[in-house]
């Protein structure tokens, strides 16, 4: 019952920070995908830009190069094999830019996303995914509705800047016929850059809306219901009612040993209505005398039927005593207070003399 009331509750609670390490243990972090494409395509036409030139003339070599090869070798399996590795090996010093910038751009496009996150939570096997019924429930769900309306608005709005960038340019087009191969490719290579930097602006507001879309997402998904903040907090910081009950043993603790220092004392200082502190005092060894019990209330009488138990003196100085109960257990008394307590002990020494 416990568990339908928990499911039934609205997430309504912002999520604390343990929830949040939570998430990033299991590996579930706000990362947009769209972003990752958007910066890899534009990073790509980018370096396509300054290194389209260098990369064509490069492989015009390579070409040229593996023909006048092909007359020199004769046909045989150790010619074919020498001939494909070194085609292979200029092809991979031609495209390695292209491979570096794969691996720089999707490892940036997610450090600044998420930040550094290792966790092989999603690698764990998890049999619930075996379920034909909740896998089928995903192709229904809100999030691949988003995603199926996120492609088909990207599919649309690309085909759409493509179509419209190759209409303007139809009529200049028409002139190719009159042109010589160079200047075609030349032009269908400028017609083709165009597309693919408008494509790149779109995929950028694209991937923008994304990334918003997917914390806010996400932010929604780690809001906790009262139950799961409880729960939390119990885990945490521990049952309130245990905590309270630890506090209350240590409390009697600390008052069983404050009680044991009270016949150690050589004075204890009361406010006649409900104060009651015990100084100690050994000449030669303390600088200033020390509070060593004090209390209020009952723990007051407490304190001074100890002491009468015991044969410790108690002097009645109210504003003395109002005075050294601000005092923590253990400490000297202040400079201020050396003329008021000494009078004090002198009292209770002087006393202990005649008796």
């Amino acid at each position: 019952m416990a568990e339908e009331e928990t499911t039934q509750q609205e997430r309504t609670e912002e999520p604390s920070m343990k929830r949040r390490e939570d998430f990033r243990e299991k590996g579930q972090v706000a990362q947009s995908k769209e972003v990752q494409t958007a910066a890899l395509l534009t990073a790509s036409l980018i370096l396509w830009f300054f290194y389209g030139s260098t990369f064509w003339q490069s492989l015009s070599e390579i070409i040229v190069g593996t023909w006048q090869m092909t007359g020199e070798y004769e046909l045989s399996v150790p010619s074919v094999i020498y001939l494909a590795g070194f085609i292979l090996q200029k092809l991979a010093v031609l495209l390695l830019p292209f491979f570096i910038l794969v691996v720089v751009i999707g490892f940036f496009s997610s450090f600044l996303q998420i930040g550094w996150v290792f966790s092989t939570k999603p690698l764990e096997p998890d049999l619930t995914r075996l379920d034909p019924v909740k896998g089928s429930q995903k192709f229904f769900s809100k999030r691949s509705l988003v995603e199926v309306v996120k492609s088909l608005a990207k599919v649309g709005l690309i085909g759409a800047v493509a179509y419209y960038t190759v209409k303007n340019e139809f009529n200049e087009a028409l002139y190719l016929v009159a042109m010589d191969i160079s200047e075609t490719i030349r032009y269908l290579a400028r017609v083709g850059f165009l597309v693919m930097s408008r494509a790149c602006g779109i995929l950028i507001i694209l991937g923008l809306l994304d990334f918003l879309f997917v914390r806010w997402e996400m932010e929604q998904k780690m809001k906790m219901t009262k139950h799961e903040q409880k729960e939390e907090f119990k885990d945490t910081e521990g049952d309130p009612q245990i905590k309270s009950r630890i506090r209350s043993i240590q409390y009697q603790i600390a008052r069983k040993r404050m009680m044991a220092e009270v016949p150690k004392a050589d004075v204890v200082v009361t406010n006649p209505t409900h104060l009651s502190v015990a100084l100690l005092y050994k000449r030669g060894e303390m600088e200033a005398p020390q509070v060593v019990a004090k209390g209020a209330g009952h723990i007051a009488m407490r304190i001074r039927e100890v002491a009468k138990e015991h044969g410790v003196p108690l002097v009645e100085n109210p504003p003395v005593a109002r005075a050294l109960h601000k005092i923590d257990i253990g400490a000297m008394i202040p400079e201020e207070l050396f003329k008021a307590v000494a009078e004090i002990l002198a009292y209770v020494y002087n006393l202990k003399r005649k008796n």
